[in-house]
C-alpha cells in the first residue's frame, strides 16, 4: 500500500498508475494464439486451454446432460438468490428499451430510429479459482432482451474438465444456447474466426483479466465489435468523517480479492481517517479465504489523502475508476460533478457488492481509465440502432431545394439528379 498526503497534481499521475504486463510480449502472444485458432480450429483452442488451464477437453461444447446435472446440484438457497437476482436485472434493463418516435422534421419528411438485437453475440464470463455467474446474468439477460438470435458462452473449465455448476444454472435460466469449455485469448480467436464447435459471433461481451482484454482490443483489428475494454477490477471508495472504517475496508477488500492484478484507491478528506481504514483493512485481511490474493492485490493499493474538494473532484475523473463509492455525508454535492465512472455506489449502505450481485445495475464495466469515453454494458450494448425515413410528395418537394443546393456545392451531381428527378416526375404517395 502506498499512501500519499496532499500530493502535487504533477505527482498524480505516477501515483494513479494501474498495474501493467509487458504489452510488448501480451500482444505477441495474442497474435500468435489468433494465427493458430484461426489455422487449426478446435484443436488449438484445446490446445491451449491445456496450456492455460491445465486440463485436456475432449468435448468443447457442454453437453445438454452436464446442464442437467448441474441444476439438480445447486443448492436451494443459492437457486432463489439467483432468481432474485436475474428478476431485478431484469426489471433495470427492460426499462432501458427505446421507444420508438417517429418525427416530423420537416412537412412531409418523417423520421425515426428502431432498435434491433445484434443477431450472434459471443459472451465471455471469468472462471477459475472464482467462476463468475453472476456475469452470466449480467450478459446474457440484456442480450435476451433485446432479442439476439445466437447467444454463445465461453468459459474457462475447472479442472476436471467440467464447468462450474452455477454458471450452468444461470446460462439455462438466462437462455444461452451454447456453452463452450474454454477461457482466455483462445475464446476471443474462436469467436472471432469461429471454429468446427464454436461459432463465429458479431460481437464479443464480457469482463476478463489483461490477456482477455488485449485479446478483444486485438479482435477489433481483425473486424470484430467489442463492449469495452474491461479488465481486471478496480475501485476506488471516497471517504469522510461519516464514513464507517469497517465498511471502507471491507469494500476495498472486496475488490483486491479479485484478483493479484487488481488495484483499490482510498481517497480521503483528513489525514486522520488513515490509520483507522488501515488498521481495519489489515485485521479484515487476515479472515479472507483469498487473503493471498487481496494481499498481492493490496501493494497496487493507493491511500490518498487530498483536503480540497476540487482537486477530490479532479482525481476522481483522472482516475476514472470502474467503481466508485461515495462514502461521504454530502453525497449529492460530488455527483453533479462526476464525469467519469463506471458505476457509483452513494453512501454508507451502498456496497459495491450489491451491484456485482443483485440491484439490477450491470456489474460489466469499463477499467483502466476507459470510463473517459466507455459506457458499462448495457442493453444497447447488444442492440444497433437503424434509422427509416419516410417523405411524402410534399415532403420531397419542400426538402429537394436544399438537397440540390448542398449536393451541387460538393460537386456530387448524381446526388441532386435523385431528387430532382423525382421532383420532375413528381409521383403522388398513397
Amino acid at each position: 500500500m502506498k499512501i500519499a498526503i496532499n500530493p502535487q497534481k504533477t505527482q498524480w499521475r505516477e501515483i494513479l498508475k494501474r498495474p501493467q504486463v509487458n504489452q510488448q510480449q501480451l500482444s505477441e502472444i495474442v497474435s500468435q494464439i489468433f494465427d493458430e485458432v484461426g489455422r487449426d480450429g478446435d484443436k488449438a483452442v484445446k490446445k491451449y486451454t491445456h496450456f492455460f488451464d491445465r486440463v485436456d477437453v475432449e468435448d468443447l461444447l457442454v453437453a445438454q446432460a452436464e446442464i442437467d446435472r448441474a441444476v439438480n446440484q445447486i443448492d436451494g438457497e443459492l437457486k432463489e438468490a439467483i432468481l432474485k437476482a436475474k428478476e431485478n436485472i431484469e426489471i433495470f434493463h427492460k426499462a432501458q428499451m427505446p421507444e420508438v418516435k417517429r418525427i416530423e422534421t420537416s412537412p412531409g419528411v418523417y423520421c425515426w430510429q428502431e432498435m434491433r438485437g445484434i443477431e450472434k453475440v459471443g459472451l465471455y464470463v471469468p472462471g477459475g479459482s472464482a467462476p463468475l455467474f453472476s456475469t452470466v446474468l449480467m450478459l446474457a439477460i440484456p442480450a435476451r432482451i433485446a432479442g439476439c438470435e445466437e447467444i454463445v458462452l465461453c468459459t474457462p473449465p475447472n479442472k476436471d474438465g467440467t464447468v462450474n455448476p452455477a454458471i450452468l444454472f444461470a446460462a439455462a435460466i438466462c437462455g444461452v444456447d451454447k456453452v463452450i469449455k474454454t477461457g482466455g485469448i483462445q475464446a476471443v480467436a474462436a469467436f472471432t474466426y469461429g471454429t468446427e464447435s464454436i461459432p463465429q459471433v458479431y460481437k464479443v461481451v464480457g469482463p476478463g483479466n489483461q490477456y482477455v482484454t488485449a485479446a478483444k482490443l486485438y479482435a477489433q483489428l481483425k473486424g470484430m465489435a467489442i463492449d469495452m475494454p474491461a479488465g481486471p477490477s478496480e475501485l476506488m471508495v471516497v471517504a469522510d468523517e461519516s464514513s464507517i472504517a469497517d465498511f471502507v475496508a471491507a469494500d476495498l477488500l472486496s475488490q483486491a480479492e479479485h484478483g493479484t492484478d487488481s488495484q483499490v484507491i482510498c481517497l480521503l478528506t483528513k489525514e486522520k481517517l488513515l490509520n483507522p481504514i488501515k488498521t481495519a483493512v489489515l485485521s479484515q485481511l487476515e479472515d479472507l479465504p483469498r487473503k493471498s490474493i487481496a494481499q498481492e492485490a493490496l501493494e497496487n493499493a493507493r491511500f490518498l489523502v487530498v483536503e480540497d474538494f476540487h482537486q477530490r473532484i479532479e482525481i476522481i475523473n483522472e482516475y476514472a475508476a470502474e467503481h466508485l463509492i461515495l462514502a461521504v455525508k454530502d453525497p449529492e454535492v460530488y455527483v453533479p460533478k462526476i464525469k467519469n465512472a463506471g458505476s457509483v455506489f452513494i453512501g454508507n449502505n451502498s456496497p459495491e457488492s450489491v451491484g456485482d450481485y443483485a440491484s439490477g445495475t450491470n456489474h460489466t464495466l469499463p477499467t483502466n481509465g476507459f470510463a473517459k469515453a466507455y459506457s458499462g454494458v448495457n442493453l444497447n450494448t447488444f442492440c444497433k440502432q437503424i434509422t427509416f425515413q419516410e417523405l411524402s410528395t410534399e415532403g420531397l418537394e419542400n426538402i429537394a431545394p436544399i438537397v440540390e443546393k448542398m449536393a451541387e456545392a460538393e460537386g456530387l451531381y448524381a446526388h441532386k439528379k435523385a431528387v430532382s428527378i423525382r421532383v420532375s416526375q413528381k409521383v403522388t404517395v398513397i
